[in-house]
């Protein structure tokens, strides 16, 4: 590489380094350095509508491929409009790199605000709460190599979003070419394994509990192994969903808190929990009875003796752990519970007050993206909640779901990113879609392989159901939607309205993904919420 880059293009230059082929962003007067030094040979850059949906649109990415999501946005409001968003991608531990500008170092004056355009007392300072790690580099050769650095963190489990800020005036000055920092992977102490073998060995009856930890070590392959020696039972978290396919003996296919998965759990003689932390949703705030035995694995020693204090504990990467496991572990034959337990499932589903129309919906979107590679990304709406506790997930990074912060109004956005992976399917409702409605003029500008499915129930309908059920008036909640087809139409989206959640929904689907650009689909319905869902815990 030319010694005499400028920094704008190093910075792009670097991310293209780390696998990225496109970044996210929204041109402001102090980041139009990166859109001029921009050319073929370096990662597209989608420009979207709001900056909140560049963090998005790079967890989105980095979800959907494993790899780094990396979003620019300018100095004051524009990064200022990125703080949602750096919250969900730091409370779902995705890899995000936010590189944001700040005023010039011409103009600023330690400890005073002069008035610059844009300026803040401490822009860096608003991420510091919520990012892994923050870099406040103020020369060209401190950027390239806190760039650098920040990547690597970003990218090393315990992975989450990492944030740098980079001076304007700075974008347009030479800087030296960078490298890119190895990351590491954490080895498991053998004698912990040793000790973990043992519990295996003398627990009659296991169930495994698989986490995100799973998913973001690439290990679906060696819990399926050790899951089939061992003959147990796999439950998942939230962001553990597809890492087993749907069809597997041993999956049980239904949320931990569900009842008679929650009785399976208990009943155990050791629980061995991988990659998770135990969030408050799928413990229900961790009032779940759990076995007599408990034996953790996470990259994060932190992360697995926070909520619950495990018997043994194994620090390592659950890739590694699981194939040490299964080097020298069997079972006998016995009885596989599973097929038991998703019976008792969906029979307790077909007698759920909140009648057939949500299993009519997670039936018609299932065989809608059945036998495709498709991305579906619920939002934090009564739908996404069907879908993310009892729809089949295809795979590993097939399913996306704000399920750290709970951001209504992520998945628009998020696709925007997802699609540049694989294609998407959006499944939100109204309330949250219009947070981010914006962005259907980027999927029609760029081309992305989105469908978007909103499921209109005339405002939030979660909150709604909140209200009945304390008698309050329904205040706030109530929503005017718009005429779907001319929203469509005026984002040049062809848009299809269906009648009700049966087959007519499951045929435009198909329509839609088949087509493969961006396309709106809109039904009416109104939904109870599951009850895996915190006020329908008791029901």
């Amino acid at each position: 590489m030319a010694a005499d880059r400028v920094l704008a293009r190093r910075i792009l230059e670097a991310v293209a380094a780390a696998g990225v082929d496109t970044v996210f962003g929204l041109p402001g007067v102090h980041n139009l350095a990166f859109w001029r030094e921009h050319g073929p040979d370096l990662p597209r850059i989608v420009g979207v509508r709001h900056e909140q949906t560049a963090v998005y649109a790079a967890d989105g990415q980095a979800r959907a491929s494993g790899g780094l999501g990396v979003a620019l946005t300018t100095t004051g409001p524009g990064a200022a409009n990125a703080l949602a968003a750096f919250g969900e991608a730091a409370a779902s531990a995705s890899p995000v790199l936010l590189v944001a500008t700040e005023i010039s170092t011409r103009l600023r004056r330690p400890g005073v605000l002069r008035g610059v355009l844009h300026e803040s007392a401490d822009q860096a300072g608003l991420f510091a709460p919520l990012a892994k790690a923050v870099y406040r580099p103020r020369t060209p050769a401190n950027v390239v190599e806190q760039l650098a650095a920040a990547i690597q963190t970003a990218l090393t489990s315990p992975r989450g979003p990492v944030y740098v800020d980079v001076p304007t005036d700075l974008l347009s000055h030479s800087a030296p070419a960078g490298a890119l920092q190895p990351t590491t992977t954490v080895v498991p102490d053998p004698e912990d394994i040793d000790r973990l073998r043992g519990e295996l060995d003398a627990a009659p009856r296991i169930v495994i509990w698989a986490g995100g930890g799973v998913v973001q070590a690439d290990a679906s392959a060696e819990l399926a192994r050790l899951a089939e020696l061992l003959r147990a039972p796999v439950v998942t978290s939230w962001a553990g969903r597809g890492v087993l396919p749907p069809e597997h003996p041993w999956l049980v296919g239904a949320p931990p808190h569900e009842p008679a998965v929650a009785d399976l759990v208990a009943g155990a003689d050791l629980l061995l929990a991988v990659g998770t932390g135990f969030d408050a949703t799928t413990t229900r705030n961790w009032t779940m009875p759990m076995p007599a035995r408990l034996a953790c694995v996470n990259v994060d020693a932190d992360e697995m003796t926070k909520n619950y204090s495990p018997d043994v504990a194994v620090v390592g990467d659950a890739k590694l752990v699981l194939a040490a496991l299964a080097e020298q572990v069997a079972r006998p034959s016995g009885t596989n519970p599973v097929a038991g337990l998703r019976a008792a499932v969906r029979a307790r589903l077909a007698d759920d007050p909140a009648g057939p129309e949500p299993l009519q919906l997670l039936r018609s979107i299932g065989a809608a993206i059945a036998g495709a590679d498709i991305t579906v990304i619920a939002d934090m709406a009564i739908p996404g909640y069907w879908w993310v506790a009892y729809g089949a997930v295809a795979g590993p990074r097939r399913l996306q779901y704000p399920l750290g912060w709970g951001t209504l109004g992520y998945a628009l956005p998020a696709a925007v990113g997802a699609a540049t992976v694989r294609p998407a399917l959006v499944l939100c409702g109204d309330g949250g879609l219009l947070m981010g409605v914006g962005e259907l003029a980027t999927l029609a500008q760029e081309e992305l392989p989105v469908t978007v499915l909103v499921v209109d129930d005339g405002g939030y309908g979660m909150l709604r159901y909140d209200q009945n059920r304390l008698g309050d008036p329904h205040r706030g909640v109530d929503l005017r939607s718009p005429d779907w087809s001319q929203l469509g139409a005026a984002f040049g989206l062809p848009t299809e309205i269906v009648d009700g959640v049966g087959a007519p929904l499951e045929q435009a689907l198909r329509r839609a993904l088949g087509s493969g650009g961006p396309r709106l689909v809109a039904v009416a319905a109104r939904f109870v919420p599951p009850r895996t869902t915190s006020p329908r815990w008791n029901d």
